[in-house]
């Protein structure tokens, strides 16, 4: 066994690999000590449990799945930002075969609700990109948002959709862009 203690980042990216090479039922706490060389005991000096162990992952695997470094520049509007998103997932799905599968089912369960709020707060930055590509696209009609129908409720809306497809399998995202385009533009 390894007596260096490991990092907290690089359990994360041993438990990465197991979900790309091996799928989400062969992450366990034992199988990413192995990977590290180092005790169950040092995994658990930084996850509670494999619940802890899997929704960090998870909400790693979102990070870089939407990490600015694989944008090569900010979407200038809605169109670009929702082809760079789906154009991401489609990339995440070809390395992380069983991610979607896995978020789907790990946040079904109630006993979850810690990862349900890792998995919230990387939406919610994802969501808040989108908004301030709403609020910079020249090509939105003026009056498209009002009170009840704002760009955080539509941000929100739209997520959902590309979430949607992408757990369905489906990234082409035309239907959602047809949709943006009679919502909001002229």
């Amino acid at each position: 066994m390894n007596t260096i203690v490991t990092s907290k980042q690089e359990i994360l990216k041993q438990s990465r690999s197991i979900l790309q090479t091996k799928g989400y039922r062969s992450i366990s706490i034992r199988a990413i000590a192995q990977a590290c060389h180092v005790s169950i005991g040092s995994i658990y000096n930084y996850f509670d449990s494999k619940t802890d162990l899997i929704s960090e992952t998870i909400e790693s695997v979102w990070l870089e799945i939407f990490h600015p470094s694989n944008m090569e520049s900010s979407p200038k509007d809605v169109d670009a930002w929702i082809e760079w998103v789906m154009q991401r997932l489609e990339e995440s799905q070809t390395l992380y075969p069983d991610f979607f599968r896995l978020h789907a089912i790990y946040f079904e369960k109630n006993e979850q609700k810690e990862g349900q709020k890792h998995m919230h707060k990387i939406w919610d930055h994802i969501e808040e990109s989108l908004i301030s590509v709403l609020m910079k696209d020249p090509k939105i009609r003026k009056d498209a948002f009002n009170a009840s129908f704002t760009p955080k409720a539509f941000a929100h809306t739209l997520f959902s959709m590309l979430q949607s497809l992408a757990l369905r399998g489906e990234y082409d995202p035309k239907i959602v862009l047809e949709i943006v385009h009679r919502v909001l533009y002229d």
